[in-house]
């Protein structure tokens, strides 16, 4: 009776245990009480809310202040982050060409220097290696004919003899750059020419527009007066781009109508740079597919037409190719030396590609110059073209 009573207590909040009833009645009551109001125990915590609101409102003058102070720390460190990506640019400036050009190259040097690790874990050189490092050199975009003649060397004086990957990679080096000396040669300008015609060629995507900047910046940090025409009438972009890099370059733009004739544009340009005294006219032109036969027929025709304006003219006419369509490539020198008598190579984008091996393939089979090779965005990631240091860089050797 006592733990009733003092359950009792707890639901009816009685102060003395007189109060509790002793009837029958009331101790048939009591049990009912004690079940209907046990459901509502439950809820009668619940709604004091009043502790729960406490913590609340003591928490939300805490949270004011924590924003307060929190600018404070943001405006000190805020210096310190605009200094560091100054101190790692520094370092980057200071890398040599032939850095850059390895980091370029990390692509297809992992291929064929990782390529050769694998394969030369054996103490001979045999059939089996050799033919392994023939399959890998193809599928590096050197080529079937580039390939074998790196093999058979190798083989001339290897052959069952005791070889390291390191030696593999020498022997490579050497015949590369023995394949690319002839071709290695700088764009060059004629003084005698006035203007010395630069015909660009190439496929959408390739970089025209872009190499032609960076060229009139360098043909400018030579003391050399340089035009830019936009004969790629057809993409109000590529008028556009080109314009830009005539004005960050202080180098005149000749233009006319989205949709124009590129060889009337091409004339008038010759005219003008002939009537200014320039010294170097650099001509943009469509990329045009080379399956295209009316935009390649068109393409001759601006040779025609500025041929007949200057005899011997166009003086350059080069071709820039992107790395990474690799076999393409070659195709793509073929017709357009049909078309247009390419007179040289520019190479871009060997930064983005594991495909550098092409542009041995392409001085294999063509021997036409290699003027230059781009490994970047920036105007000093464009540089003329070294057969030691592309054939080193290309299969991994430092230096």
């Amino acid at each position: 009776m006592s733990e009733k009573r003092s359950w009792f207590q707890r639901l009816t909040g009685k102060k003395s245990e007189t109060e509790a009833p002793t009837t029958p009645e009331a101790q048939e009551v009591q049990p009912e009480v004690q079940e209907a109001d046990a459901p509502e125990a439950i809820p009668a915590p619940e709604p004091v809310a009043e502790p729960a609101a406490e913590p609340v409102a003591e928490a939300a003058p805490e949270a004011v202040p924590e924003p307060m102070p929190a600018p404070e720390p943001k405006t000190g460190p805020e210096p310190e982050p605009l200094a560091e990506p100054v101190a790692e640019e520094k370092p980057a400036e200071k890398k040599s060409w032939f850095q850059r050009l390895k980091d370029g190259l990390r692509k297809s040097t992992s291929a064929i220097s990782g390529g050769i690790a694998d394969i030369f874990t054996k103490g001979k050189l045999d059939d089996d290696t050799l033919e392994e490092l023939e399959d890998l050199l193809i599928t590096s975009d050197l080529g079937v004919q580039v390939a074998s003649k790196l093999t058979s060397t190798l083989a001339k004086d290897k052959f069952d003899k005791e070889i390291t990957g390191d030696e593999v990679k020498e022997v490579l080096a050497n015949e590369v750059e023995r394949i690319l000396t002839p071709v290695a040669k700088p764009l060059t300008i004629n003084t005698a020419n006035k203007p010395h015609i630069i015909l660009m060629a190439g496929v959408n995507g390739a970089g025209k527009t872009t190499t032609i900047g960076k060229l009139a910046k360098k043909f400018r940090e030579e003391g050399k007066s340089v035009m830019l025409a936009a004969g790629d009438t057809f993409r109000a972009a590529a008028v556009e781009q080109l314009q830009v890099w005539g004005d960050r370059n202080g180098v005149p733009v000749v233009t006319k109508e989205i949709g124009s004739d590129a060889a009337a544009l091409a004339f008038e340009a010759v005219e003008r740079a002939q009537a200014e005294g320039t010294d170097v006219l650099l001509i943009d032109t469509a990329g045009r597919l080379q399956n295209r036969e009316e935009l390649m027929a068109e393409l001759a025709k601006v040779v025609r037409v500025i041929g007949k304006k200057i005899e011997g003219a166009p003086h350059d006419t080069v071709i820039v190719l992107d790395a990474t369509t690799g076999q393409n490539a070659i195709h793509q020198v073929e017709v357009f030396q049909k078309l247009a008598n390419i007179t040289g190579i520019i190479m871009t984008k060997l930064d983005g590609s594991a495909r550098g091996g092409v542009l041995v393939a392409c001085a294999d089979k063509f021997g036409l110059p290699v003027h230059a090779i781009g490994v970047g965005e920036a105007i000093e990631d464009l540089q003329p073209f070294d057969a030691r240091e592309f054939a080193r860089a290309l299969v991994g050797i430092d230096g």
